[in-house]
């Protein structure tokens, strides 16, 4: 039964320093997650996120629960792969269930979660089937897609060559010849996320293949700006690799907020994507 007040419990969790704040709407209710996700995101102000994720009832039968997420400028992304392995860490270590794999149910669709346990019986990390990714798809990308796996758009006077890769949500993805340690995400990013060929926007993934074989990411978020991690962007950014001759599709992308492991063995094959999810804290808030 849900709590009809105004302060409600939430819980704040990151998954490789993509953090979010948590609602279980089994209990309490969010009638407008826009503008919360917005006040709860401030910093200094609010409880300060990249973002706002429900966790709730699923609608469809083949899920065994249901997730929205709000960015931290109130728009509803279709899904974020940090914050699947997130929604299952909470759903097993709250008791809510005991089946592994779980099933969400996003807007991209339904997401098999398979569960790793500590020796106590936590949820240490996950490995979530993240799904085909599509290379084409015009309401995301509007260029015209002739075979080749990279595509030119400029910004601030510069231009650059990405690939452009749908993982529910879209992606276009740069590798750079130069330091990206020392490149300006937030310049470039801003720009390129608002391009007339992103009729939805885009998340942008700024790349370079390190002589280890790792592939160092940074991203700017669709909504949210630059993120300290980004799940469909490591995945994104993976394939793209593989696409390109950076990599071999079995990638470890390292972000700002950590590491995560992602594979895709080209063709249809689905992406498989492995990393930690975390409870920072939890508490108490007004809703706005």
């Amino acid at each position: 039964m849900k709590t009809a007040q105004h302060t409600i419990r939430f819980t704040k969790m990151h998954g490789t320093g993509n953090d979010y704040i948590y609602v279980n709407t089994l209990l309490y209710s969010v009638p407008d997650p826009a503008r919360t996700a917005i006040e709860w995101s401030r910093p200094h102000f609010g409880i300060g996120s990249d973002g706002l994720i429900l966790i709730g009832a699923a609608t469809e039968a083949d899920a065994d629960f249901s997730m929205r997420i709000f960015n931290n400028d109130g728009s509803e992304a279709m899904m974020c792969g940090n914050g699947t392995r997130c929604v299952a860490k909470f759903l097993h270590d709250k008791g809510l269930t005991d089946k592994n794999p779980i099933r969400l149910q996003t807007l991209s669709g339904v997401k098999v979660l398979n569960l790793h346990l500590d020796n106590v019986g936590k949820v240490e990390s996950v490995t979530v089937d993240m799904g085909r990714p599509e290379m084409t798809r015009p309401e995301q990308f509007a260029a015209s897609c002739s075979g080749n796996a990279t595509h030119r758009v400029g910004a601030c006077g510069r231009e650059f060559h990405g690939t452009f890769v749908s993982m529910g949500n879209p992606h276009f993805v740069i590798f750079l010849d130069e330091d990206v340690e020392r490149f300006d995400v937030a310049r470039y990013g801003a720009v390129l996320e608002h391009d007339s060929i992103f009729p939805q926007r885009c998340n942008i993934e700024f790349a370079q293949a390190l002589p280890d074989g790792t592939i160092r990411m940074r991203v700017w978020e669709r909504g949210s700006g630059i993120t300290l991690a980004c799940g469909t962007g490591a995945c994104a950014t993976a394939v793209a690799a593989r696409l390109t001759g950076h990599g071999n599709g079995s990638s470890d992308i390292i972000m700002d907020g950590g590491r995560l492991n992602v594979c895709w063995n080209g063709g249809d094959s689905h992406v498989m994507m492995t990393g930690p999810a975390a409870i920072s804290f939890e508490g108490e808030a007004a809703l706005p």
